[in-house]
């Protein structure tokens, strides 16, 4: 290195040494060149040349102190240095290297060599590694890098050559066979460890920069697989060995985990897991689980619960390979070969051997898992929708066909709907595609049986909200028209549930019977909401006729006394509106003079108010209550305006005979009948029926029951009213059936008159478009030629399939 402008002495720290540079003239400079050491130091001379340090010149470029010179820049600029001024330095590359000694590289290479061989031997390093790596770093730096790598190739390769000895010694045993090759490759990369690190300079500056070679560590690996592995039959033993360890460990023995790992991780490092091992360890997965399945299938033992939690454990544990042993690369592989053995294979099988057993008796945890299962293939989910659906249908088709099941139809309808929510909501995460399973499932359940569910709806919701019902409170009463809403949008006969809901709805508003009216309002706004204002402006009507009735009643009482002064009856009307009630058969009874006095008073009251209305009086669903007198004590007896009518005959005769009654009543035949099976059969017998029996014959004869007794004062004996007859429940249908006829024929007529010709087919299909009820095609069929004879419509001369509109 030369120094411009001065004579100087200048030292540089390499390896720890402090070493003098001697200065020598040439052409009148002064230049310093490196002094090497004698050769029995040759160690600390190689040490010399060192990294250079980086120093910033003055027009902001770096550039190399090895090798460089420093020349003062005010020399340079031959300037008068300024005061108060530093000197700047330029840093300069030398123009040559240093020189090595003679028989350098030769001797360098003898240590290097002996290094390594101690390396493969196992044996004490005669020289520091600082030695070698700078004796190394030296003929990197002095070309002799090709030379070095091809001795440093050369001499692995011996080594390597030198333990095919050992393999072809070993013994047949897998393990110890497994086991030399796991000490041969743990010997070897920790042997291509300390090599690389001595010829580090080397890996970096050479064999990593030239696109032709391999890094030394790469370069170790390729010798060991071609020349070890490479040899005979050994990659064939070594992963034979390892998958005969890998069936044996899944079939609960104990094998060296380490091992497999060890083994696995050099099939994985000298690239051959992939194309060697893995191929083969997945076909023999395959083929295990394949006959595990089989067998486990066939097995009348085994459950489906068994099942799942077999598979289960099988997925948990081939997990736990992979964390283990197995390469994370072949997790995705083999779980889905475990998952398509084990279950996608047997989809089928599997919800035949005991899906429905599963949902029968809630095993929400199982059912969770088979969902988990089955949504990894395709057609998983499809399966288990169909098996669902097939469920469902089943489950409620037993308990719709079921005549004797009637009574509790629509409560084991909702529990069942509870049930198939709840395993929705925590075994099938809440997929929206089941609830469209059980909305169609349900659908064509409560369709099966024509009419019947919608009536059985209906009365389920009165008897929720008749009085007398304390199991409920408002919330729950709320919660659970919520649900049964559900099941009333899948019936298609909304037509029926109106007409049986409103005539139970019209009981409890004249009977009183009503439990809570916030929940009748609660449960109208339902059906608002539901199906619209059409279809309940009748309902409403029918509860703005109470208000109405009850203010009027108020006006009434203020009136009453100046009209009817001698009586001590309390007289309570309501009055009703003939199109929003239910059409109750006109009846025409005798009254008792008393009541006839008030009636009388009453309408000329009404009309007053009202100039051109007609009352009909309808004293089928009147109550009273009358006060009695028993041997034991006045009693209170709340019955029927019918009852009230019989009880008080005996107030003229202690006994009189069915024929009689019926004369002076004037009573119809059968609802006399009920009466007085109401009032001498039942639980509070206030009349004696002679001769006893259930039935009323027209030869009984009915006395007064004076010794009558009870524990309450006032006694209800008018129930009779809130049954349904079977007469009154024919004269729904019948109703139902007539408004239907109209329902269709004003549809045909309004589609017609917009379309005023249309073909056969696409009347049937606009019809029952318009239609909330399904029909049949020969009752649609029916109404058209209704309509035909009644000249609404007539067939088109030059085609018969087709309707003509007559304006």
């Amino acid at each position: 290195m030369s120094v411009a402008g001065s004579n100087c002495n200048g030292s540089h720290s390499g390896g720890g040494r402090k070493r003098k540079l001697n200065s020598t003239s040439e052409n009148g400079k002064k230049q310093t060149k490196l002094a090497y050491p004698s050769s029995s130091n040759q160690a600390q001379a190689l040490d010399c040349i060192t990294k250079s340090p980086m120093a910033e010149s003055t027009d902001g470029e770096s550039s190399e102190l090895q090798c460089g010179s420093i020349t003062p820049r005010a020399s340079l600029n031959n300037h008068v240095k300024k005061p108060g001024t530093g000197k700047k330095l330029v840093i300069k590359n030398m123009k040559a290297r240093p020189d090595l000694p003679e028989n350098y590289c030769e001797r360098a290479w003898a240590k290097l060599c002996e290094a390594i061989r101690a390396i493969h031997s196992q044996s004490h390093i005669s020289y520091s590694l600082e030695e070698l790596y700078q004796a190394v770093e030296n003929m990197c730096s002095h070309k002799m890098a090709a030379t070095l790598y091809e001795n440093l190739q050369q001499e692995c390769q011996r080594h390597v050559e030198s333990l095919i000895p050992l393999i072809d010694q070993s013994e047949r045993d897998e393990l110890q066979f497994l086991v030399l090759m796991n000490r041969l490759w743990t010997d070897h990369c920790r042997q291509m460890i300390m090599i690389r690190s001595i010829f580090l300079y080397l890996d970096r500056t050479f064999a990593v920069t030239s696109p032709s070679l391999l890094s030394i560590w790469d370069l170790g690996l390729k010798l060991f697989c071609s020349t070890i592995i490479g040899h005979g039959s050994v990659q064939a033993r070594a992963v034979k060995g390892l998958l005969t360890f890998i069936h044996q460990e899944r079939c609960g023995e104990s094998v060296d985990k380490g091992l497999l790992k060890s083994l696995v991780r050099m099939l994985v490092d000298l690239q051959l897991y992939h194309d060697v091992f893995e191929l083969e360890f997945l076909r023999e997965t395959e083929t295990m689980y394949h006959e595990e399945a089989l067998r486990v299938m066939r097995d009348s033992q085994f459950t489906l619960p068994d099942y799942l939690a077999h598979v289960n454990r099988r997925l948990s544990q081939e997990n736990e390979r992979i964390l283990q042993y197995i390469d994370k690369s072949t997790k995705k592989p083999l779980l889905l070969c475990v998952e398509k053995q084990l279950v996608g294979d047997h989809q089928e099988e599997i919800l035949e051997k005991g899906f429905e057993i599963l949902l029968e008796a809630n095993r929400h945890q199982d059912l969770s898992l088979l969902y988990d299962l089955f949504i990894r293939f395709k057609n998983g989910l499809g399966l288990i929708k169909k098996a669902f659906a097939n469920y469902i249908k089943k489950s409620g088709m037993a308990i719709v066909s079921d005549l004797e099941r009637d009574k509790a139809m629509v409560q084991e309808l909702l529990d069942l709907k509870a049930k198939v929510d709840t395993i929705i909501a925590e075994s099938f995460q809440g997929n929206e595609k089941f609830t469209d399973v059980v909305r169609e499932s349900f659908e064509s359940v409560v369709n099966k049986r024509q009419n019947k569910p919608a009536e059985l709806i209906a009365k389920y919701v009165d008897s929720q909200l008749r009085s007398g019902n304390k199991e409920w409170s408002d919330e729950e009463l709320d919660r659970l028209l919520d649900r049964v809403m559900v099941l009333f949008r899948y019936i298609h006969g909304k037509d029926v549930f109106e007409a049986f809901y409103k005539k139970d709805l019209a009981k409890r508003l004249l009977l009183g019977k009503s439990a809570s009216f916030d929940s009748e309002k609660s449960m109208l706004l339902k059906l608002k909401q539901e199906c619209g204002p059409n279809f309940t402006s009748k309902l409403e009507g029918m509860f703005k006729d109470m208000e109405l009735s009850k203010e009027l009643m108020a006006t009434w009482t203020q009136t009453a006394s100046q009209k009817v002064p001698s009586s001590a009856i309390d007289l309570s009307v309501n009055v009703l509106t003939m199109g929003y009630w239910p059409t109750y058969p006109p009846m025409d009874v005798a009254l008792p003079s008393e009541l006839v006095q008030y009636q009388q008073a009453f309408q000329t009251f009404y009309l007053s108010k009202h100039n051109g209305r007609k009352l009909q009086w309808q004293p089928s669903l009147g109550q009273c209550v009358l006060k009695a007198g028993f041997v034991n004590g006045e009693k209170e007896l709340q019955v029927s305006f019918l009852q009230a009518i019989v009880l008080l005959l005996f107030n003229a005769a202690e006994k009189m005979s069915f024929v009689s009654i019926k004369d002076l009543t004037r009573i119809e035949d059968g609802e006399l009948r009920r009466t007085l099976q109401s009032l001498a059969i039942g639980n509070a017998r206030v009349l004696i029926k002679h001769p006893k029996g259930k039935d009323v014959e027209d030869a009984d004869q009915f006395i007064f029951n004076k010794e009558f007794k009870h524990k309450l004062c006032r006694i209800k004996i008018n129930q009779v009213q809130l049954k349904e007859t079977i007469e009154e429940n024919q004269a729904t249908n019948e109703r139902v059936f007539q408004d239907r006829q109209y329902q269709i024929d004003a549809a045909i007529v309004r589609i017609m008159k917009m379309r005023r010709t249309l073909p056969h087919n696409l009347m049937v299909s606009e019809c029952l478009a318009q239609l909330r009820f399904d029909v049949r095609q020969s009752d649609l069929k029916k109404r058209i030629e209704s309509l035909m004879d009644r000249d609404y419509i007539r067939r088109s001369k030059e085609n018969s399939s087709v309707y003509e509109y007559i304006a």
